[in-house]
């Protein structure tokens, strides 16, 4: 049996070419600062900023990866590189030796700190300047149901 291909209509053509706009280019520009500034990735940026946002900047590795939204291959490997920088140290849990612990060092937070005020101004300046706050909620509230769709089309998809 054949599907019906459920086409585009011109408005929603309109928002997907300026939604596959916004990710291809958002990604880059925030690299490009955060590397030029900081010497690290937006990536690199997100795991430590996740950490810090723990009452004692440690959080289970697939906690960090549902904040970062990132599988536990690509976190692992960026753990590994950011562990080999100081950045971030790695223990098993007290509670069980399966779960690994990923703990935000003194010079991962010294590093958070000197590149989040650059890193918030590229954000304002590229996302959030010129949006009411209407536009703000919006913008969550969308990219909640983009990001949850995706998700529930993973766990479909591992069925």
């Amino acid at each position: 049996m054949r599907l019906m291909t459920r086409w585009l209509t011109e408005d929603e053509l309109d928002a997907w070419l300026r939604l596959a706009g916004v990710m291809l280019k958002l990604g880059p520009a925030l690299d490009s600062q955060l590397q030029r500034d900081s010497d690290m990735t937006h990536f690199d940026y997100l795991c430590l900023a996740m950490l810090s946002e723990s009452g004692d900047r440690t959080r289970t590795m697939s906690d960090l990866a549902g904040k970062t939204n990132a599988s536990l291959s690509r976190l692992s490997h960026v753990i590994t590189k950011l562990e080999k920088r100081g950045y971030v140290s790695r223990c098993p849990s007290p509670a069980s030796r399966r779960v690994t612990m990923v703990r935000l060092t003194d010079d991962g937070w010294g590093v958070l700190v000197k590149a989040a005020p650059g890193h918030v101004e590229t954000v304002r300046s590229l996302v959030f300047d010129g949006l009411s706050a209407d536009d703000v909620a919006a913008l969550e509230k969308i990219a909640g149901h983009i990001v949850e769709r995706i998700e529930a089309s993973r766990l479909d998809s591992t069925c």
